[in-house]
This record gives structure tokens, sequence and C-alpha cells, in this order.
């Protein structure tokens, strides 16, 4: 089987059906690239008695302003010691407080859950997951690869519809392989690289939602884009997060006169959910016309903060901010894709065989808005899931059996009518006027006529972008582009759709929640502009076509 995606979500995936059938992981650059490794804070998770599921429950689902799905959230509140568990007995060690575990609290928290391994859980447990998987003799890691669209039976005009692998560009020969395989998985994180200003790294550009979308899947949410309230604000700082646990030990947000602002936006104050903190940030900024505003933590003690946050100290000290001593100047930036694919408790999307685990899906947890640290928490509880309902239905060998092809197998890439670009200077003009038309019209404040303005570029980017991957070969830019572009479409057409400001969205012509909340559904359509189809050629050197379900039974 194929897990397109190599963080937390696409390794616990694996590492739990390694031992059931071969497992084959891609990742766009290196094995630890992804946005897992830049998780600072931790995993919600109810391990202390005076703590209790209802209250995680309960506390999720206000963070989620109406909109969570509550038998997911009470399955992934319940499963979360277990996951707990599992991921300690790969060899997590989370930080201790003498003999128990020690937890922190974040916003929209009410009891100290978070476990964490100082500041740095996500690193932690990246470097658990790739060693295990590193050493299974059952799973294959393959990087510098790049996803470009999964393959489906209907494509192929056979019947029924299922999942048949994908084509994948590799970024070291230039080739596109095709990968066979009756399960495939997408763990390829969120889109926030479609906003100017990001937490994320470079390869959160929507992979998985958008070849989801293209294959035919239905997608939900995708208006609910979580600003970080506090990214480090420098001109040599590059997409670096301070963590909310530094607002849980105390930290206040400060205006550039050394005032605090967030008592007059909520009673919660600096714990107030992500949603409330980033837009009143916002607003201070806009109204005193500042470039940041200030995060205090210098009060509390210096051995404590050394302790609890040694990767954010040293990396303020490398910009000669000492936190010990003096405030970090932060802004919001896009952080977290809230919506994604639509997915049940199994992690299936609408075509059998194809799966969305992590950021990628829309299981329901998050609502309208997530709460903190239950990231990493969705990410190993469904990953669980799927790699469950994976090996029960490879156990009953419930493989393609097609009807209505000739095909035996997925047509290889056809490159016989294009040809190389001269023109570059093409695909990056349009990324950053893309990201800067999101970040201008569709960030944390919005408006019908902003939400106007994105869709006609939307449009006309639609269509030049279209027309360059007719005409050129792929590369792994142009197939970010490509879907970056859908994604920002998805998002602004959730956004419009959105008559009503609640969580994360906030528009200036609705600025009030409506009475009943519903999620944001959009359906795939007949649009020839989303998809390009490959034709079939003779095939080409076995270098290029990965047939997984030949060569491992899976």
């Amino acid at each position: 089987m194929l897990i397109v995606g190599s963080g937390a979500a696409g390794l616990a995936t694996a590492l739990h059906l390694a031992d059931h059938l071969h497992v084959t992981v891609l990742s766009k650059d290196a094995i630890r690239g992804g946005a897992t490794n830049r998780a600072q804070g931790g995993v919600a998770a109810v391990t202390d008695g005076a703590d209790s599921f209802e209250s995680h429950i309960q506390d999720t689902i206000a963070a989620g302003a109406g909109l969570c799905v509550e038998e997911v959230v009470r399955f992934a509140v319940a499963k979360a010691p277990r996951t707990i568990d599992h991921i300690v007995g790969l060899g997590l060690q989370f930080d201790q407080d003498g003999a128990a575990l020690h937890l922190t609290k974040e916003g929209g928290h009410s009891h100290r859950r978070v476990l964490h391994v100082a500041d740095a859980t996500g690193a932690a447990i990246a470097k658990t997951l790739v060693e295990r998987a590193t050493a299974h003799p059952n799973i294959s890691l393959v990087s510098g690869r790049v996803a470009i669209d999964v393959i489906t039976a209907k494509k192929l005009g056979a019947q029924p519809n299922r999942v048949l692998g994908a084509y994948v560009y590799d970024c070291q020969t230039d080739a596109v392989e095709v990968f066979e395989a009756p399960f495939v998985v997408l763990a390829t994180g969120g889109a926030s690289k479609v906003y100017l200003y990001t937490s994320n790294p470079d390869g959160a550009t929507g992979d998985g939602i958008a070849m989801a979308w293209r294959a035919g899947c239905r997608v939900a949410n995708m208006e609910f884009n979580q600003f970080h309230p506090t990214c480090l604000f420098h001109p040599e700082a590059r997409s670096f997060l301070i963590s909310e646990a530094v607002r849980g030990e105390g930290g206040k947000l400060l205006l550039p006169d050394g005032s605090r602002f967030m008592d007059r936006f909520d009673s919660a104050a600096e714990l107030a959910c992500r949603d409330v903190v980033a837009r009143a940030i916002d607003h201070e900024m806009k109204r005193v016309g500042a470039p940041c505003v200030y995060l205090d933590v210098s009060h509390r003690p210096a051995h404590l903060l050394e302790k609890r946050f040694p990767t954010i100290l040293a990396r303020c000290l490398q910009f000669g901010i000492d936190l010990r001593r003096e405030p970090i100047p932060v802004v919001p930036a896009a952080h977290y894709t809230c919506g994604g694919v639509i997915v049940d408790l199994a992690s299936r999307t609408d075509i059998p065989g194809l799966y969305a685990v992590g950021e990628a899906a829309y299981t329901g947890l998050h609502g309208a808005n997530r709460l903190a640290s239950n990231s990493l928490l969705e990410c190993l509880v469904f990953a669980a899931a799927a790699a469950a309902d994976i090996a029960r239905r490879h156990a009953a060998d419930d493989g393609p059996r097609l009807v209505g092809t000739t095909r035996s197998a997925p047509p290889d890439w056809d490159e016989s009518r294009v040809s190389d670009s001269d023109e570059q200077v093409v695909i990056a003009h349009n990324w950053t006027e893309l990201r800067r038309f999101m970040w201008d019209y569709v960030g944390i404040v919005r408006s019908n006529k902003r939400l106007e303005r994105a869709q006609h570029r939307i449009d006309l980017l639609k269509r030049e972008i279209h027309d360059y991957y007719s005409r050129h070969r792929v590369s792994a830019d142009l197939i970010e582009l490509r879907n970056l572009v859908h994604v920002a479409e998805l998002i602004v057409r959730s956004a419009a759709m959105r008559r009503e400001s609640r969580g994360l969205h906030y528009t200036l012509d609705y600025p009030r929640p409506a009475a009943h909340a519903s999620p944001s559904v959009i359906y795939p359509a007949a649009d020839p502009l989303d998809v390009l189809q490959p034709v079939p050629v003779p095939r080409p050197p076995s270098r290029v076509r990965r047939s997984l379900a030949k060569r491992t039974g899976s």
C-alpha cells in the first residue's frame, strides 16, 4: 500500500500496518521535513485524575464554536489515553514531574492536560516514528517525491470506482512514476502555504486536499483557517512559532507602549481560544498602526523558562531577543487548516481504498476552530483507525475487481505532447500573487467584496496555470502551485457560503453567528480546469513504475 506524507499521521499509520502488509511512505523532502517536526506544544489527552473525558470533550466543542461533530470528539478523546500508551511504547518519553507526567495548560483548556517534551514535542514524536519506521523491514521510506494525482477506476472508465494508486513526480530524475496500490493514504498535511505569512513549512501546499478533490471527494469547512496568534516577528526569522504554552505559563500580550489588551476582548485574556487572540492582535495592530505586538514572559523565573522553552529561547537568542529579560515581538500567521477531505471514523474518503489522515482530513473534531494540541492527537488517533480498517480489508482481500476496462494497470504518464518550459518566472510570479491576495482578501478578517476580488483572481490564475500545466513538463513547483490554486478556490467558495461569523471565519458583512450552525460542504463538479487526464502510452522502463500491489501483495 501507499502513504503520501511522512509526518505523524503518515508514519503512525505505517507503523500500525507494517506487521500486516508492506507499506511505502512518500515524502517531498527529508523524511522529517514536515509540520510535525515543528509542533511545539504537545498532545492533549486526559491522563490526570482531576481531569475527565467530559471536560476535554466540552473544551473541544466550545472551541469548535458549534461545528464539532460530538460523536467524533467523544471518539478521539476516549482513544487518547491508548494513543499515548502506544507512542510511549514506541519509545517516546514525555516530560515528567517527579513520578507523574508533566502537564501544561493551553488556550481553551480548562485543565492541565497537554503532554509535552519541553517545547519540541513534534520533533520528539517525529524522531521516534522515523526511527521505528526506518528499522521496520516492511516499511519503505522514499523521499524526494511529490504526488501529482491519485489514480481511480472511474478515471479509467472502470467500475466500481476505487483507488488504484498515484502518479508521483521524482524530484531527482524529473520522471513521473506510477505507484500502483489498492490502498492509498493521504497524510500530506494542511494548506497554510496558500497564505503569504505562515508558521508552516514550504511543503504545506494542500496537496492531499487538492488531489482528493480532483479525484471526486467532498471537502468541508475549508473557510476555517487557524491563524496562530504568535509567530516571531523579525526580518530574518522565517515561520518560527512561539508556542501557545508560553501564554499557558503566564505570558502576557502587550502593545508597543507596554499596556495589556486581551482582557478587553475575552474574559480568558491571553488564554482565550486562538481565533479570539489572533483577531484581537490583528485589530490592535491596525488600530495603533503597529507592525507587531509583544509577548512578555520575562516575569517568570529564568530557570523555569530555560527548562520549559529551550528551543524557543535558543531561537530567539539567535536574533538578539532574550525572553528571560525582554518581551518577544510577535504577529499572527496562518497555522492550521481545520477543514479538508471528508472522512468517517475509519478515515475513509468518498472513494473506496482512499483514506485521509491528519490535517488533510476533515473528521469533524475541530469544528470552526481547533483546540490547542488536539492536532497531534487527531493524527495519532485516526492513523490507528485508518490502519485497522485497511488491515481488515486487506485480510478480506478487498482489492480492485474492475469491469469495463481492458487495462490491467493504470496508464503511464504521457509527456509526448509537452515540452520543457523556458518561462519559470510564470510559476514564481503566480505563486507570489496567489499567496499575497489570499492574505489580503481571505485572511483573519473578510468581506463579500474581498472574497469576490479573490475569486476573480483565482479564475484568471486557474486558466493560466492550466494552460501552463497542459503545455509543459511538470515540476515540483508547478504541482504545488496547481494544488494551491485549487485549495484557494475551495477556501474562497466555502467562505462565501458561510453568511455568518463563526470561529475562525470572521466577515464584516455578517459579524454575528447564525442561529444554527452547519458545515460548509463542497461537492466535486466536472470542471475541465480541475483535471487533466493522462493518455495511455507504451510502458516506460520499470524504474518509473512502482507496482506495489504486485511487489508486496499490498
